[in-house]
């Protein structure tokens, strides 16, 4: 999920960054210590927002930085269980698909592409023996994560689900929709006879 954080913490300036006025030299350190990041409870770091405030700058000896206590706002992501996530296909393999979520790239197990056996053609898709539809490298897709493993941010592992109502790819998606309301209106007729 994305979300925007209101952070304060002492950001660490060095001396190289001192050519620049203060809110710059603050903005290019935030962005050089936190941007890419992965941390505890808050998720990636993925941008700096906005610098609201920027403190009195404090001078450790023997360190040459200087120290300002900074509230800013950075925008972040970090998975959670069951959350539906909108995604596009990466890479088909043998045993799934990847599909790139926000900063990550997830895993939908072949087992979770869809209710129905589903097996790796010759010519690099998924498909479904007896729906016939198939998943390829740049469907978009709607999926649930089920498993989060995020130890980095070069090494997570997130797992997708496609296989329950509403998820999918779109054009899947489209169609139960579509069927779902001519079944709707075939039921009001029937009614109405």
């Amino acid at each position: 999920m994305y979300k925007l954080l209101t952070i304060k913490d002492k950001i660490r300036v060095p001396p190289v960054l001192f050519d620049k006025n203060k809110e710059n030299s603050v903005s290019d350190a935030i962005k050089e210590e936190l941007i890419g990041k992965l941390t505890k409870n808050k998720g990636i770091f993925l941008e700096l927002v906005k610098i609201e405030e920027i403190g009195e700058g404090t001078i450790i000896p023997g360190d040459g930085a200087i120290y300002y206590e900074t509230i800013f706002k950075v925008l972040v992501y970090e998975p959670e269980m069951h959350e539906l996530v909108h995604g596009k296909v990466k890479e088909i393999v043998e045993f799934g698909a990847f599909v790139s979520v926000g900063p990550f790239d997830s895993l939908v197990h072949i087992s979770q592409v869809m209710d129905d056996y589903v097996s790796y053609s010759k010519t690099g898709n998924l498909q479904g023996r007896e729906s016939k539809r198939s998943l390829s490298v740049g469907d978009k897709v709607i999926a649930r994560v089920i498993a989060i493993s995020v130890k980095s941010a070069e090494n997570a592992k997130i797992g997708l689900t496609m296989r329950q109502p509403g998820l999918g790819r779109i054009e899947w998606i489209e169609e139960e929709r579509k069927k779902a309301e001519e079944e709707a209106q075939k039921k009001i007729l029937k009614s109405k006879e």
